[in-house]
């Protein structure tokens, strides 16, 4: 496997570009970037932005008019959790979010302008082309410009996701692998073959968009500068898709100013990304991970903190392993998901369920996960659906725990995991991304709203960090006790 070095032998340095440089583009031609976000660990690298549970028009409007430090948020996050969904909610989901978004802010009250951002994997799971596509649909049936390009930016460079000569890569033992060789490729749902992007453009859009037609901005043209990246820009029309090269933070800054230069020639865009460009896009500088008096304060309670690991894939699963052997002292419950899918089982298994993690809490932490053993079938709308009952049970208990016995703080570990708990366990609506307990890879969420405001919510992707870095979350959360 090529190493990064090598990777980069053929290409210009890259230029160091500033956070403020591209704030200060963007003040002179500002729009408010709507994110929907496929699960909610897309905020991992940005702070102090509103996120929305709920895409109402009446939700939007109180994200146009949340004001941080006295400002208009540059970019709102919706939580949409549609890689949870089959593709016809999908569509309808990301369908009403467009026009939802769209109608609060032609209100004459607000009157801003809207570029939208289809936040999914940076491992390349999740619908695509469905999202994007429906997006642009959306826009031209409410009578806006038709979307020239779709710009699409898997790499995360915090967590060794990088693309090189339009080849997208995922660090794995120090190894820069490409994409379709690891074990996110072989997803029972969102599965694809090819690393190069694309081929994977056209695979996934099973021969509609042909790779050869596919824009690629490599690393000469995103080290080149702002004007060299719109020019490469201008031919895209009807959707073309534009695939970027990307290794470091400097890189999507650069990238930033290319866009906002093609966004100020006229060009119509709309993006596909990783969750390091917002960040970039609005030019935000990355902040420091919180600490523990700032999340819980001088005088937290000392009861315990709820861990809840949904996740499947073998990071998660090592990390869990870590979080037991480092910390002996918390409640080990399994929920298990054989016992789930049976009818009988059922109901019983959730009731001694959050009997026990009730009773846990009351004398300290509570590591509340799945059972290891990923349920698989060949239909991967079947495999949907076991997905989305396991995911309803661990919602369910956590809903019915925190009426019980309100944990300290909560850890959500898994993308569908932590959006359902979000939605529908801890029953937020509107919420403040505060910023990160993991550098660029966990956020904190501050709940603005719903029964259990006040209780530090954490996000936490399954497939990021080290075997450690699970542990070393609770460890910030819990180290008082």
């Amino acid at each position: 496997m090529p190493s990064q070095a090598e990777l980069l032998a053929a290409y210009p340095s890259e230029t160091e570009v500033s956070a403020a440089e591209v704030a200060a583009a963007r003040e002179a031609s500002p729009r408010v970037l709507i994110v929907l976000d496929d699960d909610p660990t897309g905020t991992q690298s940005v702070a102090d932005l509103p996120v929305l549970t709920t895409w109402n028009v009446e939700d939007f409007a109180w994200a146009f008019t949340h004001r941080i430090n006295g400002a208009l948020a540059p970019a709102v996050y919706v939580l949409t959790n549609t890689r949870s969904l089959d593709p016809a909610d999908a569509r309808d989901r990301t369908q009403e979010c467009v026009a939802n978004a769209h109608s609060a802010a032609a209100a004459d009250d607000v009157g801003i302008d809207l570029t939208f951002v289809s936040r999914s994997d940076s491992t390349l799971r999740g619908h695509y082309p469905l999202e994007t596509d429906v997006i642009a649909e959306t826009l031209g049936e409410h009578g806006l410009p038709a979307t020239d390009g779709v710009v699409i930016v898997p790499a995360f460079p915090d967590a060794g996701r990088v693309t090189s000569g339009g080849v997208h890569y995922v660090e794995q033992e120090g190894e820069l692998v490409p994409a379709a060789q690891t074990e996110f490729a072989a997803d029972a749902t969102f599965g694809y073959h090819h690393s190069a992007l694309p081929d994977y453009v056209q695979e996934k859009t099973q021969g509609r968009v042909d790779a050869d037609v596919v824009i690629v901005l490599d690393l000469d043209v995103v080290r080149g500068g702002a004007d060299g990246i719109a020019d490469a820009v201008e031919p895209a029309q009807d959707s073309t898709p534009i695939v970027v090269d990307i290794v470091t933070e400097h890189d999507l800054r650069a990238l930033a100013l290319g866009l906002i230069e093609a966004e100020r020639r006229g060009k119509h865009l709309l993006y596909r990304v990783g969750p390091p460009f917002v960040r970039a896009m609005i030019g935000q500088e990355a902040r420091p991970p919180l600490s523990e008096q700032e999340i819980l304060g001088e005088d937290a309670e000392r009861r315990g903190g709820l861990v809840v690991v949904g996740s499947h894939v073998a990071l998660t699963t090592r990390q869990l392993d870590a979080l037991l052997f480092g910390h002996p002292e918390a409640r080990r419950v399994e929920l298990s998901v054989e016992a789930l899918v049976d009818e009988e089982q059922r109901d019983a298994h959730l009731q001694y369920t959050v009997d026990t993690v009730t009773q846990a809490l009351a004398r300290g932490d509570v590591i509340l996960h799945t059972s290891r053993q990923l349920k698989r079938t060949d239909d991967p709308e079947e495999s949907l659906r076991i997905a989305r009952g396991v995911s309803e049970a661990v919602v369910d208990v956590v809903r019915r725990t925190l009426a019980d016995t309100p944990p300290r703080f909560v850890v959500a570990k898994g993308g569908i995991t932590s959006s359902d708990v979000a939605a529908h366990g801890m029953q937020i609506r509107h919420a403040v991304v505060r910023g990160p307990m993991l550098a660029g890879l966990v956020s904190l969420w501050e709940a603005v709203d719903g029964p259990h405001r006040g209780i530090p919510y954490v996000v936490f992707a399954g497939n990021v960090g080290t075997d450690q870095s699970l542990l070393d979350v609770v460890r910030t959360l819990s180290a008082h006790l």
